[in-house]
Formats: C-alpha cells, structure tokens, sequence
C-alpha cells in the first residue's frame, strides 16, 4: 500500500471520527491535536474526493448525501484498525485497559488484585469506570466489566468469575435497640436497607436449602448503591443483604454480625465480560486470566 493510500485512509478515519464526535473540536480533542488541523484534513478530503461531505455552521455539522455515503465506509475503518493494532500488539505486555464494575466490586475485591497484577506487568495501565448503573461497554469503549449474570448481548463475551450466597446482616447497634430476629418469620417486623435495583417491590426473598420464603418488611430504607448501602447498615439502619466476600473487615471489626446464618438471599454469580472480536489483545487476555484464576483467593 503506497504512502498516499494510507493517508487518505487515515483522512477517512477522522472524517468518521468527527461525524461520531459531532464537532471538529470534540475530534480534535480525541486525537489529541487542534481543531484547526483536524478540519483541513477533512477539507482536503473533500478537495481529494471532489465533493463536500460535511455542511458546516456556526453551531452544528451535518452530512451532506454523499458525505453520508462515505461516512457508511468510513465508520467501518476503526473497527479494522482495532483488529490491527490487536494483531500488532500480540506480544506486547503495555498499553491501557478500561474496566467498570459497582462500587463495593471495586473497592473491596478489584483493587487489590489490580495491584498484583501491576507488580507482574508493570507497564500496563488501567482507567477503572466504577459505576452501580448498567454501563455500555461499545459506546464507552470499555475493555473489561464486572457484572452480575451473564450477559444477555450477543456482542459480549462472558466468563464466570464467582459465585457467591448474599448473607443477612445488622449492625450490634441495631440490634440492641431492635432485638435479634429468632426466626425467619419475624424478619417482616425489622427495619430494612435494600438495594433499588433489585428491591422495586420492595421484598426480600430468602432461601434455605429447599425452603424459599419472601419477606415483606413494614419499614425499608432504598439505596442505589451496594457500597453505601452497606454504610447505612453498619450504621444501624436496619437489616440487609449484603455479599459476605465485600464485609469481611466490617465483621472483623464488629461492625457487623450475621443474622439467621442459615438463611441466604440467594446465590449470585459475578461474570467477566468484554466485547465479542475475534481477537483480544495480550494484555487484555493476560488480566482476564489473572482475575479469573485469582479472584476467589
């Protein structure tokens, strides 16, 4: 491929690049140059393929018909050089790699394991989204997600990390004031701290061994995020159900102490996903391994 093909492939990719962006600025600001040098290399573009592709206003751009044609290839050309530079970097332990996982995934279990790895790949870097909220790892061109469940997108790989049962638990603070639940059954009467994500009806379903039993609770405190939530229960809020794996310093430090230990909110399975291309590059696969062998230590 001569010199000149290669250059207007790359004008090809900015010029997608600054459609997806909506503004030369925003490209500009992607590829870490100016503005100005990112709309004459669009404007040379439309010089080399003798026709304009984009119609341009003080507030917004807008594709002319062509413009629409060639943006149709064009979005195509990223997808193209992540499989190169996939194929490229296939012995090579540097560059950066994006995750996202909940709060309490990663501040009480990923942290650490992120810093062994670093000590084994020291020249690998890591940008952590955390976030309580589904996030979209193809429009965030995100690497790596910690989710509950498998994923139900044809476009994500995904790879069982661990499973684990949710455990009852209440501050000693609460129950001194409240009295220590002696059966299942009484748990209806105790001030709760539930997850809203999974509390919309505002019960709680339990399991033990076979028997199953939903409890309905006269009085429910609502949070949206597992870390803070299990703030307010060692504060003495009320009952909750909490992953024993994420609490395991709050019980140490008698923060927090389990209730009815027979009875559990159910088994969850934590997945590993990423998105769905054939190749990955080595440093990505290399830290998928990693937590997937190591997580459960």
């Amino acid at each position: 491929m001569s010199i000149e093909n290669i250059r207007q492939l790359r004008a090809l990719a900015i010029f997608a690049l600054v459609v997806e962006s909506g503004s030369f600025a925003a490209a500009a600001k992607k590829l870490s140059t100016s503005r100005a040098r990112t709309s004459e290399t669009v404007a040379s573009l439309e010089k080399e393929l003798g026709t304009r592709l984009l119609n341009r206003s003080t507030r917004k751009l807008t594709l002319t018909s062509e413009g629409r044609s060639v943006y149709h290839h064009a979005a195509q050309l990223q997808q193209v050089l992540d499989s190169v530079e996939a194929d490229t970097n296939q012995h090579t332990m540097a560059g950066r790699i994006s995750i996202t996982c909940t709060h309490d995934i990663g501040v009480k279990k990923l942290a650490g394991h992120l810093a062994a790895f670093e000590q084994l790949y020291p020249d690998i870097s890591v940008e952590l989204q955390l976030s309580d909220e589904p996030v979209d790892l193809i429009a965030g061109e995100i690497d790596l997600a910690i989710r509950v469940g498998i994923p139900k997108d044809s476009s994500l790989v995904g790879r069982s990390l661990f499973q684990e049962p949710m455990g009852i638990y209440a501050s000693p603070s609460y129950l001194e004031r409240h009295g220590v639940p002696e059966s299942p059954e009484s748990l209806s009467a105790h001030r709760w701290v539930l997850l809203t994500q999974y509390s919309g009806r505002k019960t709680v379903e339990l399991e033990c061994g076979d028997q199953r039993l939903k409890v309905t609770p006269e009085f429910v405190h609502l949070c949206n995020a597992p870390l803070m939530m299990q703030k307010m229960i060692s504060c003495g809020m009320g009952l909750g159900i909490l992953l024993p794996s994420t609490v395991t310093a709050e019980i140490e430090k008698g923060e927090l102490v389990p209730v009815l230990p027979d009875w559990h909110g159910g088994v969850l399975t934590f997945s590993l996903m990423y998105p769905s291309r054939k190749h990955l590059p080595l440093r990505t696969r290399r830290l998928v391994e990693y937590l997937i062998e190591h997580f459960e230590q």
